[in-house]
């Protein structure tokens, strides 16, 4: 007997998926394990496996469909087996099969004419509504008034669409002679008056050069749909924000030491095999000072669980890796007990399969804390929301020059500033301070992970 082959979840947070690719066609044979299709879902394009035995008499939807999980994706039987009833059976493209079986009860149920047909108003309920209809005509007008750039008169330049414009009587003057619609200009008089100068100024900006316009040429509004990964983090984030009582920990760190230690490193990887050799970056170093402060204060590295806390005995570090339309968090399993460069290797690789959108789920999921780092992009300091289900998250800044304290002088020095959001119901403040304090002096003594490089 026929089967259908639906849209199966393939990562924890998929709720829909795109088919990027048919691996196998109409009459192709296929067992269960095989792989049918390629699928892009909110994190990555994903093997889509049959779960039967026979041939595909049916693909239902062609590449480049999005289909909700659960969906009817195709179908395998026996070779020539008829599969009209079954197609007939399934629901109508955007209708799931709860609605499907209440269309049929509405078919078998058909109401009476009295019953389907609203009562007329009365005249006193459609004075009621024709008034509101013209309240709202009278609305749009206004509105599309306000939205005309034409010819400018004084009248309408100092009140067009119900918007009081306050301008000088020489400004109004200049800007009726050239065309200029005083909503397009920025006052910079007492209380927002446009002078004189402030009309002349957008003259030579030339955006009131045409009295048909009297507009600079904007750009047009775009809208842009949310791809599926991007729904997954506006939905994972905001109920992270909302469910979570995220505080805040900040602290700088004198960066010289790191800045040394990682000039050490790629100086003693110059006797290596040059297979073996890895550019080491300061947030590899991170990470690993990270995952040893974390393995120090397993109170941070843990997770809330309802009527309980989970202290992880495992110290698997997320690293959030930006992509086209979201991001990522690949994660370096075990990090507290690899090697800078081994990290360093790990992040450079996971890094690029997650732009290549190839990640498998256990690759960006079940983390344990997660480092987040914009330095890259010159921010200062930042606080990042906290990756639920765990209970704190780093967010790393860049490295400037400022002054700072050494021996009781002050002096030229590279600061780095971090600061740690955590879950309140898991981490209290000293706790968090705790481990901080931790990861400063590990970070400006990098000797000190030298039993754990």
């Amino acid at each position: 007997m026929a089967k259908i082959q639906e849209m199966t979840q393939l990562s924890p947070t998929m709720e829909e998926g795109t088919i990027v690719k048919w691996l196998k066609k109409e009459g192709d044979s296929v067992s269960p394990g095989d792989i049918i299709a390629e699928v892009e879902t909110d994190k990555a394009v994903m093997e889509m496996e049959a779960f039967e035995t026979g041939v595909i008499l049916k693909i239902l939807h062609s590449e480049g469909a999005k289909l909700k999980v659960g969906q009817a994706l195709a179908v395998i039987g026996k070779p020539g087996e008829d599969v009209t009833s079954l197609l007939a059976d399934l629901p109508k493209p955007n209708q799931t099969k709860v609605e499907t079986t209440q269309a049929k009860e509405a078919q078998t149920t058909k109401p009476s004419v009295a019953a389907s047909t609203p009562p007329l108003p009365s005249s006193k309920e459609s004075e009621t509504k024709q008034t509101s209809i013209n309240s709202v005509t009278t609305t749009v007008t206004s509105a599309a008034s306000v939205a005309e750039f034409t010819e400018v008169t004084e009248k309408n330049s100092t009140n067009r669409g119900g918007l009081r414009v306050l301008a000088s009587p020489l400004a109004k003057s200049i800007a009726i002679e050239h065309g200029v619609d005083l909503h397009t200009v920025i006052g910079t008089g007492p209380e927002g008056r446009i002078t004189k100068k402030d009309v002349l100024d957008t003259l030579n900006q030339g955006s009131g050069n045409s009295r048909s316009t009297g507009l600079a040429a904007t750009r047009s509004d775009e809208v842009v749909t949310l791809n599926g990964m991007r729904k997954t983090i506006a939905k994972r984030l905001t109920e992270s924000k909302q469910n979570l009582p995220h505080f805040y920990l900040n602290v700088d760190v004198n960066a010289k030491a790191m800045e040394t230690f990682r000039l050490e490193l790629t100086e003693f990887q110059k006797h290596l095999d040059p297979e073996l050799q890895v550019k080491v970056s300061l947030n590899d170093i991170i990470v690993k000072a990270t995952a040893a402060a974390l393995r120090l204060h397993p109170k941070v590295n843990a997770s809330f669980q309802g009527d309980s806390i989970l202290q992880f005995g495992r110290v698997d570090v997320g690293i959030a890796v930006s992509l086209d339309g979201g991001l990522l968090t690949p994660v370096i399993r075990g990090a507290d007990g690899k090697s800078i460069l081994e990290i360093s290797k790990e992040v450079k690789e996971l890094a690029k399969r997650a732009r290549d959108r190839k990640l498998k789920p256990e690759e960006f999921s079940n983390g344990t804390f997660t480092i987040s780092n914009l330095g890259m992009y010159g921010i200062s300091r930042f606080t990042a929301i906290i990756n639920e289900p765990e209970s704190g998250i780093l967010a790393v800044g860049s490295v400037e020059d400022k002054p700072v304290v050494e021996n009781g002088a002050v002096v030229a020095g590279r600061v780095l500033s971090l600061t740690l959001s955590c879950d309140h119901r898991v981490i209290d403040g000293a706790v968090g301070a705790e481990f901080l304090r931790t990861l400063k002096n590990l970070l400006e003594q990098p000797s000190l992970m030298a039993g754990v490089i």
